[in-house]
Order: structure tokens, then sequence, then C-alpha cells
């Protein structure tokens, strides 16, 4: 019988799960990866996000099924145990917490950052830290609150960021007109190794929609909501990628665009200004922070339950497996998610994360897709080509990108396998 005191509440439906997918994906990247990207792919960005896509939905559809198959938080850090084995298993955790964290602190320097930029305010490195840390204190609190006042938060900030995106677009249609121009160029003018590394740094930004998986445990009826959801969040997001990334390209031109990152600016907030449209400019400043906001509430959701799943195989401590009756939260879980972010903020180089990060979630979903190929054919629910081509082409895209990245990333591994075979003999002791 189980522990209903330990367990989470099942109470996100489709269009939840939806929106927590597109929470997730709808931000960091939109607002700043896809500038990164452009910096080293030019105009072949636009094949670098499709090749990111189709990837992308090859990955999906592995984490949908799994999903169904295995409804329970922790995402591919449960699937590879059950499926896989335990080293594998907690290298996906692992990867994931590296990942995440790292993304989720660049989503509080990057929501602060916007604020005053909106407001005209030179502020120092203190007080962008400071100010960081209190941002990062309220989000963290809103989730330790349970998961039905953080999907009603997710929704609102989802709405009103997309509404912001929507207006950009149509304005600088009215502009400039059909954007033809860039795809002429993504064709002609173009380098096959740029493209690929910008697949690779692409890819992360597509990857909120595992969040839906690693919610498993909290979605209702999950063996249809869950695929369902997976699908069509990646059918909005790609639809909404290529029409921001065509309307910067035609707006700024892929140089300029791509430059845009090194600047004091958000890049959409520089691609508003450049558009000379009257109130452009606080409609996408108001859509950017909440689109860090978002990013942020989402990937507090989605680490803390990799935590919670980590701490009841006591692969960390076991206290941080325990669920808030009142709220049915994995409280102690959010919290020190909240912690190690916090010390993240402390510093960072958006460049460098984003492309650690990229390394990192490819790692993470080579998993996700070899977890599936091993799934038993009864739970299968697509074809087995679909997870082998995901396992072929998150392994070759994750050492196209530069070289000091992915050292860093198999050093981090190293360091996190020494940890489970130590805490493994550990358990064997107690046992």
């Amino acid at each position: 019988m189980s522990n209903l005191k330990n367990e989470l509440e099942r109470s996100i439906k489709t269009p939840g799960a939806i929106f927590m997918g597109l929470g997730s994906i709808v931000g960091t990247g939109i607002f700043v990866s896809i500038a990164i990207a452009t910096q080293i792919a030019g105009n072949g960005i636009i094949i670098s996000i499709v090749i990111a896509a189709i990837l992308a939905t090859f990955n999906g559809l592995s984490s949908a099924q799994l999903a169904a198959a295995h409804p329970v938080s922790g995402g591919t850090y449960e699937y590879g145990y059950r499926f896989l084995n335990s080293y594998l298993g907690f290298t996906a955790g692992w990867m994931f917490m590296i990942a995440k964290s790292a993304s989720a602190a660049t989503a509080v320097l990057g929501c602060v950052g916007y604020i005053f930029y909106a407001v005209d305010f030179q502020a120092g490195s203190l007080t962008l830290v400071i100010s960081g840390l209190a941002i990062l204190f309220v989000m963290t609190i809103m989730v330790s609150g349970g998961i039905r006042r953080s999907n009603t938060a997710n929704k609102v900030i989802v709405s009103v960021t997309l509404l912001g995106l929507f207006v950009l677009i149509v304005a600088a249609g009215f502009v400039n007109g059909l954007p033809v121009e860039p795809i002429t160029n993504a064709l002609t003018d173009t380098s096959g190794s740029s493209i690929l590394y910008g697949s690779a740094l692409m890819f992360v930004a597509y990857t909120g929609y595992g969040r839906i998986a690693t919610l498993g445990e909290e979605v209702h009826s999950p063996g249809t909501t869950i695929p369902k959801a997976i699908i069509l969040a990646m059918v909005i997001i790609v639809v909404l990628y290529l029409l921001v990334s065509l309307t910067a390209l035609s707006i700024m031109g892929a140089d300029a665009f791509g430059h845009t990152i090194d600047g004091e600016a958000a890049p959409l907030m520089i691609v508003a200004e450049t558009l000379s449209v009257p109130l452009i400019g606080p409609v996408i400043t108001i859509a950017a922070i909440t689109a860090m906001l978002g990013v942020l509430l989402n990937l507090i959701l989605g680490l803390s339950r990799v935590l919670l799943g980590m701490a009841r195989r006591r692969d960390v401590p076991h206290v941080l497996s325990k669920i808030n009756p009142q709220t049915k939260s994995p409280a102690a879980a959010v919290l020190v998610t909240g912690i190690i972010i916090g010390l993240l903020v402390m510093s960072g180089d958006v460049i460098f994360t984003w492309s650690f990060s990229a390394f990192t979630v490819l790692i993470y979903y080579s998993i996700t897709n070899l977890s599936a190929l091993m799934m038993p054919k009864e739970l299968r629910l697509y074809p087995v080509w679909i997870p082998a081509m995901g396992l072929f082409g998150c392994l070759f895209l994750s050492f196209w990108i530069e070289p000091v990245i992915w050292i860093s990333g198999v050093a981090f591994l190293v360091v996190g396998l020494i940890w489970h075979t130590i805490a493994k003999r550990k358990r064997t002791e107690i046992i």
C-alpha cells in the first residue's frame, strides 16, 4: 500500500501541462539563446532551429512514452534506474541538476537585467546579485506552496509572454512585410560546422517540454495527458521560434542580431527598438520579464522533483524526500534547489553557461532515448527507430560544442559517478 502522506497530488491536466512545457521553453531560449546561436551559425540559424526541432521531437516522443509508462517525479533519472542501471540513472539526474541549475541562475540574472534596463537603472554587480536573490526567494516560496499555486502563476506568466511575442511578430510583418530574405540567406550563406554547433545550442532551448515528464507524478491521467501535452507544446514552440528568429533577422540581419548578446540589453529589446514602432519596447520588456520568471518557476519545479527522486533512492540525503502534507509539495527539496541556484547567481557568463547546459542536456537526453530503446515492447507507444534516431542525434551534436565545454562536462560527470559509487556502498552497508 502506498504512503499517501508522502505522495504528490495529481492535479495537472492537459492545458496546464502544455503551459508548464511552454513556461519552461518560452524564456531564456527565445529571449537569449536565439541570439547566442545566431552569433555562431549566422544566417544558418534557421536551419539550426529546424535540425534542433527534429531532434527535440524524437526526444519529446521518447520522453512521452517513458513518462506514460512510468509516471513518477524525476524524469530520466527514474527511467534510467528502471530500464537501464543505477549508474546511467544517476548520470541523468546529475547532468540535469548541473545543467538546469546554471540555466535557472541565468534566468534570475536575465530577469534582473531586463527590469533594470526597463527603468534605465545602471546597477553594479552587488545590486544585481542582491536583486536576483530577492526574486529567487519569492519564486522559491511560491513553488514551495504546492503545484496548484505554481500552475496558476505559470499560466498567467506564459499568457503575457506569448501575447508580447505575438505583438512583435505582427508589428514587424506590417512594417517589413514577409521575412523572405532570411530564408534565402539561410540556404546560401551558411557553414556546416557552425550550423551543427548552433543546433546544439538551440536544442537546449527546446528541452523545457521535459518538465512535463519530470512532473509526471503530479499529472492527471499521465498515460494520455503527457504524450498529448508534449507533442502540442513542441508544435507551438517550433512555430514560435521560427517566427521570432525570422522576424529578428529581417529587422537587423544575422550579424547585428548575433552581436546583441554582447550588449547590456536583451536581444529582443534591441530588435524592438530597431523596429521603431510606438509602445513595442515596453510590451517586449514586460514579455521578457514574465518569460524569465516563467523559466525560473518551472526550473525550480523540475529541479526540486529530480532532487526528490534522488533523495528517495538516497543518492542525496533522504530528508529531501519529505512531502509537506498540507501543500503536497517537496518543500525541503524546493528549498535546497533555491539555495543551489542562489549560489550560482553569484556569477556567470551567459554564453559559457548556455553552452555548458547544451552539452549536459544532450547527455541527459541520450540517456532518455537509450531508456526508451530498452523499454519492453508492450510499453512502447512509438516505433523503436524514434529513440534510436534521438540517441544518435544527441551524441552526434554534443561533440560539436567547443572542447573546453564538453571536457568540463565530462569532468563534472566523473565527480558525480565517484559520489554515486560511495553513496551506493553506504546504502549496501546500511542494508
